[in-house]
């Protein structure tokens, strides 16, 4: 093994200038002044130069054992203690090149503004589920941006980022396990759609709290629909409540998609924004790529939406202005496409307007899969409906049970009851009218037919040589054999010696 590196010694006195002497230091040669150190590079596990240097040693051969000890450890140990959680969290964020702008947008978010100020010092070798936990909860006690208690989502959202980057390490052999993943987040629940009833909608009124994820009942979403008919965005706030689009599937549609003649329109972009940079590219998941069914009235609604974006053009023409034609279904008064943050708060004024129990824009996808169920489609085609990769999160997610779905089914739950109940006092009434239930009689026996000729049965114990004939006349027995006796017992005189009797016949030769 080689032995790379170079070991010095060092000090800390100063000159009149208050510099450091470093190497320079002409006590240097005194013994007891001053430090050992050494410095050497290694390749880590990622195949670059890693360079290290430590001090601090008494003498010269505590510094070599040092330097050969780091040394004739592994790749993997180097880059776990010589790589900080800042500098792996960079390389991270660096080498996530297929992730979307969202994602990678909210992943430098995390790492920016909480993880590297709070874990950037430690080191890879450092981390342990202690070290985390402590560290999450000094995270928790603080505020965010907005002057708020951070939230429990929030907090899941910082596991969820710190968790992926420590798999990475865990992947490339740095560290043998991950530790964000005994981190728990106190309080976080998965979010799940909540009808804004009658008795929500009162309490709402009297206390301002309202759920993290509320869904409108069919009254309510015709109110609303009915209040911004006259809106430019109205074909928009339609589509978002009926059929359950996405905000950036909306913005990034384009009259191409579009078939009125066949009552269809296709995914096939989604617009959204990473901050203040709007991004359009691919439909969040490879199942939101679909085609989307229109009833009569949405294409209706379709067609007056285009009718008056024409209007628009035609009049822009008219006064000088200039119009862009972008070919998208929602645009501003120049013919460009809107931004999604400007429907987010659009929709946000008309329902405040409205005086409805309020709900957020992607909420109105959540109401729209739970109509839809109420109208009787099952999971499988609200699946495809919302361009879910998984059937479990149009399941537990986005379908909320409606009160009236809710009313039928307890209905029906105590109907099936009573109908037993009914049944029960039916049978009791026709048994008390009709008294105690005779016995059952014996099953008579089946006479045997007369022309079916048996075999006589044959005792076991008295074989039989013959035919019996009825027309024959009894044999007497022998003398000395009693008539029941199947064994026969010669008699014996002087002088002579008892024959075997013949088992086969039944009889026994004479003495």
């Amino acid at each position: 093994m080689a032995r790379s590196g170079v070991i010095f010694k060092r000090c800390g006195c100063r000159d009149d200038q208050r510099r450091r002497w470093e190497q320079s230091c002409p006590r240097l040669g005194e013994r007891g002044h001053g430090t050992w150190y050494f410095h050497c590079s290694a390749r880590n596990l990622l195949g670059r130069s890693e360079r290290v240097r430590r001090g601090g040693y008494p003498s010269q051969a505590a510094a070599r054992h040092a330097r050969d000890e780091w040394l004739t450890t592994t790749q993997a140990d180097r880059t776990a203690q010589g790589w900080t959680v800042e500098r792996w969290l960079r390389h991270w964020l660096d080498n996530r090149t297929k992730i979307r702008p969202t994602t990678r947008f909210h992943y430098t978010r995390d790492v920016d503004t909480v993880l590297i100020p709070n874990l950037g010092r430690y080191r890879l070798a450092d981390l342990d589920a202690p070290l985390l936990r402590t560290v999450f909860a000094q995270i928790a006690a603080t505020r965010n941006s907005k002057g708020r208690p951070q939230s429990a989502s929030a907090m899941n959202h910082l596991r969820t980022t710190l968790r992926a980057a420590l798999n990475l390490a865990v992947k490339e052999g740095i560290l043998d396990r991950n530790p964000a993943r005994h981190i728990e987040i106190t309080g976080y629940q998965q979010p799940h759609a909540t009808v804004w009833t009658d008795a929500r909608v009162q309490s709402w009124e009297q206390t301002g709290a309202r759920p993290p994820v509320a869904v409108w009942t069919a009254d309510q979403l015709a109110e609303f629909l009915s209040a911004v008919n006259d809106d430019p965005l109205f074909a928009l706030w339609w589509l978002a409540g009926l059929r359950g689009l996405r905000r950036g599937e909306l913005c990034g549609l384009r009259w191409s998609d579009i078939d009125l003649d066949r009552g269809t329109l296709t995914i096939e972009r989604n617009r959204t924004t990473a901050g203040y940079q709007v991004v359009e590219g691919e439909p969040k998941t490879p199942a939101g790529r679909r085609s989307v069914a229109l009833d009569k009235r949405s294409v209706q609604i379709l067609r007056v939406h285009r009718r008056h974006e024409q209007d628009r053009k035609a009049e822009a023409a008219d006064n000088g202005r200039s119009w862009t034609d972008s070919g998208y279904v929602f645009t501003r008064a120049d013919g460009k496409p809107i931004n999604p943050n400007y429907a987010t708060t659009r929709f946000r004024i008309l329902v405040r307007r409205a005086g409805l129990p309020p709900v957020r824009l992607h909420d109105l996808r959540h109401g729209a899969a739970s109509l839809a169920h109420e109208a009787g489609a099952d999971l499988k085609t609200l699946q495809d409906l919302l361009g879910h990769s998984s059937i479990v999160v149009t399941a537990d997610t986005y379908t909320s049970v409606l009160p009236q779905i809710q009313r039928r089914c307890a209905d029906a739950t105590a109907q099936l009851v009573l109908n037993a109940a009914r049944r029960t006092r039916k049978k009791i009434k026709t048994k008390a009218r009709t008294g105690p239930a005779a016995a059952p009689k014996p099953a008579l026996r089946r006479r045997r037919n007369r022309k079916q000729v048996l075999p006589p049965q044959r005792s076991a114990s008295r074989p039989q040589s013959r035919r019996s004939h009825p027309d024959r006349p009894a044999r007497r027995p022998l003398p000395g054999l009693h008539p029941h006796r199947t064994h026969v017992t010669p008699t014996v005189h002087p002088g002579q010696t008892a024959k075997e009797p013949d088992c086969r016949s039944g009889r026994s030769d004479p003495l």
